[in-house]
Parts: structure tokens; sequence; C-alpha cells
């Protein structure tokens, strides 16, 4: 889908990667290694968990993903009784997690983490077409692949640039966990309080914006 989408279409989406990169980075860190939004990560680190005799390990790793499972749960269900403002009112559900994990804090331990991993789950349901997901915010390896694919077609004779879109949310993701990892090891979890205020800011664009042509198709 995210060659369909228009230049300022794919900055938005790629603003909130650059907040789920910005959570993942600051949660790698304070976690010690597990992640919060790339659960293919926290999948391998449960398999090793077992293999190493880390009950533990695999408890914490199946917990961040039942959490994001969870918040892929409620913001799908809460969408699908909204008519209006899907998009916004899914990253609202997203940035209500991330403050639950703010107010949390260090003393929150794997609550903190569970919220944040919920928050990562439910702004995954920003996009979808049918009821099914079409932009995987957090799915990189899926657009690296698509990215690597419109390479090979721009190489062989197609679009140039339609690997572009793709190229955008990877760099995204990658420069918002760089600011969260940096700002993590310089204020420790009070940076949560940026990735919550980006998320509000973000969501009110996209409500602003859905309301705006709202207004220009129906005249109000």
């Amino acid at each position: 889908m995210a060659r369909n989408l228009s230049w300022p279409g794919i900055l938005f989406a790629g603003g909130i990667t650059a907040v789920a990169g910005f959570v993942d980075g600051v949660g790698f860190i304070h976690f010690g290694g597990y992640f919060l939004s790339f659960m293919s990560g926290n999948s391998t680190r449960s398999s090793a968990a077992l293999a190493e005799g880390d009950p533990g390990g695999w408890l914490l790793a199946m917990g961040f993903v039942s959490c994001f499972v969870l918040g892929v749960v409620i913001s799908t269900l809460v969408s699908a009784r909204v008519r209006h403002y899907r998009r916004p009112v899914v990253m609202y559900i997203s940035a209500a997690f991330l403050l639950l994990g703010a107010l949390l804090g260090p003393g929150g331990g794997v609550f903190t983490a569970g919220a944040l991993a919920t928050a990562m789950g439910a702004v995954n349901v920003s996009y979808t077409r049918s009821g099914e997901v079409s932009l995987g915010l957090t799915y990189m390896t899926g657009t690296l692949v698509k990215l690597g694919q419109q390479l090979a077609a721009a190489l062989s004779g197609g679009q140039r640039m339609m690997w572009a879109p793709y190229a955008v949310l990877w760099l995204m993701i990658t420069l918002g966990s760089l600011a969260g990892a940096f700002s993590y090891l310089h204020y420790g979890l009070l940076v949560l309080w940026f990735a919550v205020a980006a998320m509000l800011l973000w969501a009110t664009m996209g409500f602003l914006h859905e309301r705006r042509l709202r207004a220009l198709k129906t005249g109000f």
C-alpha cells in the first residue's frame, strides 16, 4: 500500500513509524534486549531462552508478544465500531497505552513494558483495508523485501522511484530508534513522555486532516 500513498501520506505514516522506533529503542535498552514493536525478534528470543534453560526469559518474551496482540485486538474491535476517523482513533488508543506506560515509569516493571507493547500493537492497525492491515508500520522485514523488489523492478526498466516509500519507512523507524536510544541514555524512561506527546500530536493532525476532507465532501 505504501506506493499508493501520496508523499504527504508517506511522510505521515513515516512519522508514526518513527514514534514506534523511538519506543522500541527505549525499550530495547531498558528491558535488556527485548523488543516492544518487533515481535519476530521476541519470538526468536523466546526460543533461545528455552534452549538455554531460561523459563523467565521465555515468559517475558511471550508476555511482550501477548500484549502486542492484545493491542491489535483492542484497536481492531474499537475501529470496527467507529464510522469515521478510524485512523486517528486507533492512534489515540495507542497514545493512551503509551501514557499508561509513562505514568507507570521505571517502578512499573513488566507492567510498564506490557503497556508499551500494547501501544505498539494498537498503532499497527492504523492502516487497514477491508479489515486487514494494509501497511505494517513496524514490519521492517516485509518493508525491506518490498524495497528490494521495487529496486529490482527499477533496474529492469520499471518505474524508477517506487522503492522510495519503503526506504522512507525503514529510514524513519531507524532514526526513531536511534533517537529513542540516545535520549534514554540521558534521561531514562522520562523520554516516554516525548513519545506520548508525539503520538497525540500525530493523531490530532490525522483527525484534523480527515475532518477537513469530510467537510470538502459534505459541504459542512
